[in-house]
């Protein structure tokens, strides 16, 4: 009976030993083999291992799919205005390598959290102070993708990828909000005052350019009818002296009559001196000039 209850009893030692010499790591981890004494690491992928026992060997499990991290808190950050604000980001972070994970936190992962929050804190900080509030609405995501990369850097010493960063919420402290939505508001109207005087001013420089352009069509035009009616002028002159020339006796009578049609108007009384030159073609078709003589006949 005493042989039966030894013999389990060194089978359930040697069952307890084997469990804790051969191990599994599946896909989702990647395993961490330390030995004591200064003998490094190993690094063990997927798949059935084995080991020694505890103390001689120990095996850490580190996660190695994508992971959150939420602050159940939201931080208070500044912007370049020097605007309160508090937000709350959301991470997304992986390991990449579990050596240097261990080797940074002295084999306590569970700290990991902590120095990424603390990690994001300054990041985001840094982030935020380079954009003022009224720019913030619309570089929301840029900020945040500053931060992450700005993150991302920092991690790699801890053998951590940083894979996003969201901000789920974005705002002001309670005892500031009154006066930050006034400040916007004044803020916003000023601009809108700004675009409205930058309307006015090219709409008059449209204006001025309009006149301009007018009144040097209309100069030229000008210029161009005077043009013409020089030429018309001069020419109306070489007609009349070629006119004049041809027959001058006729051309004085053609112009006293365009003289009484002008001067003398239906209904008008006018007292004048019958005798005056500027009647002389009214006394005679000749203007009381004898018409040239005919020229004599020869007789042979």
């Amino acid at each position: 009976m005493n042989k039966i209850i030894a013999l389990v009893v060194a089978i359930v030692i040697v069952l307890f030993a084997a469990s804790s010499m051969v191990f599994v790591v599946d896909q989702r981890h990647m395993g961490v083999l330390s030995s004591r004494g200064d003998t490094a690491p190993t690094l063990l992928g997927p798949g059935l291992h084995v080991k020694l026992p505890p103390p001689l060997q120990t095996l850490t499990l580190v996660d190695n799919r994508i992971q959150s991290l939420d602050a159940p808190d939201e931080d208070r950050y500044a912007t370049a205005d020097k605007a309160d604000l508090l937000a709350n980001p959301v991470i997304k972070y992986r390991v990449t390598d579990p050596l240097k994970l261990l080797e940074q936190t002295r084999g306590d992962t569970q700290s990991l959290p902590d120095r990424l929050a603390l990690l994001s804190r300054s990041a985001l900080g840094d982030a935020f102070g380079k954009v003022s509030l009224a720019d913030l609405l619309a570089k929301q995501q840029a900020v945040a993708d500053e931060a992450r990369g700005a993150m991302d850097k920092a991690a790699a010493s801890l053998g951590v990828q940083v894979v996003d960063i969201q901000l789920t919420r974005v705002d002001f402290p309670a005892s500031m909000t009154d006066s930050v939505f006034k400040r916007m508001i004044a803020a916003r109207a000023q601009a809108a005052a700004d675009e409205r005087a930058k309307g006015a001013a090219e709409a008059d420089q449209i204006k001025a350019d309009a006149v301009g352009q007018q009144q040097a069509i209309l100069a030229d035009g000008y210029r161009q009818a005077q043009t013409i009616k020089g030429e018309g002028d001069a020419k109306a002159a070489e007609i009349s002296a070629e006119a004049y020339a041809a027959d001058p006796q006729f051309y004085q009578f053609y112009e006293s009559m365009q003289a009484y049609k002008k001067t003398f108007k239906p209904g008008d009384v006018i007292v004048v001196d019958s005798n005056s030159d500027f009647f002389r073609f009214m006394r005679s078709p000749t203007g009381g000039v004898a018409p040239d003589a005919p020229a004599a006949t020869r007789k042979h």
